[in-house]
């Protein structure tokens, strides 16, 4: 079974310096049919304006990944780290027992894309940790390069929940399948561009969760990025 989850169907809130979109019920926007999907529990796509961003605010119990599309984000926090998240970059935040944080554009010109995902870790109480790897495109290209799992295998931040995360860059007429174990889940994010998922068609910031599918058949009509979340 696949359920789609189109891009204008998601919550929307434009407060100038930020517009985002929720996949997710996230803040204000509360949606009971979409509370999460298994332990993907937010997936927020952004935009933030140049010179803005989010001012320190704390974190809990929760694995956050960042994404950056376009632009870049300047990344701060309570244990220390200070970096700049740049596209090709995958960060992963461990927020365990509490850490504060903020998030920026630097840039005095140009705007910030990213995607913003929460994943519910495997057991509150966690030491807090940071973890930031970059993967270039040729390692996505025609490919699902993974990025994120619990094992950290094949050199992805390591997250701590049964989770694996799959980004990849297709060009136009290019096919990928990925196998789907009949006891696991499957939601994948379109980044950018076209394409079909199982023969069903998603644009931009379209999505769709899987279940009992034996495999995820993705064929691109247009060049395009996904994300793939291998879920328990």
């Amino acid at each position: 079974m696949i359920e789609i989850r189109k891009s204008s169907d998601r919550g929307r809130f434009d407060f100038g310096w930020l517009d985002t979109r929720h996949t997710f019920s996230f803040g204000d926007y509360w949606d009971p049919a979409h509370m999460n999907f298994r332990s993907l529990r937010v997936l927020n796509e952004d935009r933030v304006q140049p010179g803005a961003g989010f001012p320190t605010h704390p974190h809990r119990d929760m694995e956050i990944l960042s994404y950056v599309v376009e632009g870049a984000l300047e990344h701060k926090d309570s244990m220390g780290n200070g970096s700049v998240i740049r596209p090709g970059d995958v960060q992963r935040m461990t927020a365990g027992t509490g850490v504060t944080h903020s998030e920026y554009n630097p840039s005095r010109s140009e705007g910030a894309h990213f995607l913003q995902v929460w994943i519910l870790p495997e057991r509150p109480g966690l030491q807090p940790g940071y973890e930031q790897k970059r993967f270039t495109d040729d390692e996505k290209r025609g490919r699902l390069r993974l990025v994120a799992s619990r094992d950290g295998e094949e050199g992805c931040v390591t997250i701590h929940q049964d989770v694996k995360v799959y980004a990849g860059l297709l060009e136009r007429g290019q096919e990928l399948s990925q196998a789907l174990d009949p006891a696991r889940h499957g939601w994948l994010q379109v980044v950018r561009g076209k394409i079909a998922l199982n023969g069903q068609e998603l644009g931009a910031g379209d999505a769709a969760g899987a279940s009992g599918e034996p495999a995820l058949n993705i064929a691109a009509s247009e060049d395009a990025e996904v994300l793939l979340f291998d879920l328990a």
